[in-house]
């Protein structure tokens, strides 16, 4: 088994998608370890660690990569499979800021009420008993929730040789925040540039979909990606794919086109993959379709559509990379 392990120097770290050279090369089929930061850089450590205080914009969000995959070339596909997340230390933080979040003014959405406060709450990760416990700032009140491990922000370098800032997603991936990239699940990407130069970071020890303050419980994790090249197929958005579900995703302004996008491509996928008719492929995710929410805060918003493979009468999917990598984590993980 081809394993490769990567922990990032603090200066190491990336803050685009595009822009970079790679970190390192690697070939497909490679099972990559890695360490990734938390959205903060680590900076934010207690209560009184204010981000507009400990942090310097735009250096927020880094990411871990890129990785350059020996033999991508765009119109190829990367396939990430997300063997393993898990939390890097037993504590993690979340904010509210004064312009960025679901239910504040923000650059884009200028109102006239003060902004809202900026404050810190700190998680207890407990990953032995597989739970974080949430804690008030402004009373007693404390609750446990179950931790459940996730990457915000995955993604490619996009194309045209252009950079974008590892907050914003959209079709190259970047800051989707979607609860549902979890271990276990296979992201689909569109390669753009030579070797695609992929990245992954913004670690949550869970998330409620929408991410509506703007953050969610913000952690550095140890990560396992099992890693695959895909030739001569296209990705339009992120794709996801777990055992039971296909997952298309949008990320846009307003949050209706975000919707749009998401489920036009679960439509227009499911009818590729079947031979159905575009209009009963509409028909068919109509029915049997979810639609979680990914972020409302970032620069672009970030639905996803989401359908049970049950449905599809079982064709082959992205050369069955998802099953295939699966298995490739299974024998990692029973190695160590």
């Amino acid at each position: 088994m081809n394993v490769f392990s990567y922990r990032p120097a603090p200066e190491e770290l990336s803050y685009t998608f595009g822009g970079r050279p790679a970190v390192a090369r690697i070939a497909p089929g490679t099972v990559v370890e890695m360490f990734t930061e938390d959205c903060f850089g680590g900076r934010v450590r207690g209560v009184d660690d204010l981000p507009s205080q400990v942090c310097e914009f735009p250096y927020l969000n880094p990411v871990t990569g890129p990785f350059h995959v020996e033999g991508a070339e765009p119109g190829d596909t990367l396939a990430l499979h997300f063997v393993s997340i898990e939390p890097a230390r037993d504590w993690a933080v979340s904010t509210t800021f004064p312009h960025f979040g679901a239910l504040t003014a923000t650059h884009t959405t200028a109102m006239l009420h003060p902004p809202l406060d900026e404050v810190v709450w700190l998680y207890e990760v407990d990953a032995e008993k597989r739970i974080v416990r949430y804690h008030a700032r402004r009373g007693d009140f404390t609750v446990e929730m179950p931790l459940d491990p996730m990457h915000g922000t995955v993604g490619v370098a996009p194309a045209a040789s252009e950079a974008r800032m590892t907050i914003t997603p959209d079709a190259h991936g970047g800051n989707m925040d979607t609860p549902e990239l979890r271990a276990g699940v296979t992201v689909y990407l569109g390669v753009n540039v030579e070797g695609g130069l992929f990245a992954v970071g913004d670690g949550h020890c869970r998330q409620g979909h929408g991410e509506v303050c703007g953050t969610a419980v913000e952690a550095a994790m140890n990560t396992v990606v099992a890693v695959e090249l895909i030739k001569g197929v296209t990705t339009p958005w992120p794709r996801l794919e777990d055992d039971e579900h296909l997952m298309s995703t949008g990320s846009a302004r307003p949050l209706e086109d975000a919707y749009r996008i998401s489920q036009h491509d679960l439509v227009t996928w499911s009818a590729s993959l079947t031979g159905l008719d575009e209009l009963d492929a509409y028909q068919l995710v109509s029915q049997g379709g979810e639609a979680p929410v990914g972020n409302v805060c970032d620069t672009n918003y970030t639905m996803v559509a989401k359908l049970p493979k049950a449905y599809l009468g079982g064709p082959e999917i992205y050369e069955s990379a998802h099953s295939r990598l699966r298995t490739l984590g299974e024998e990692y993980l029973s190695s160590r």
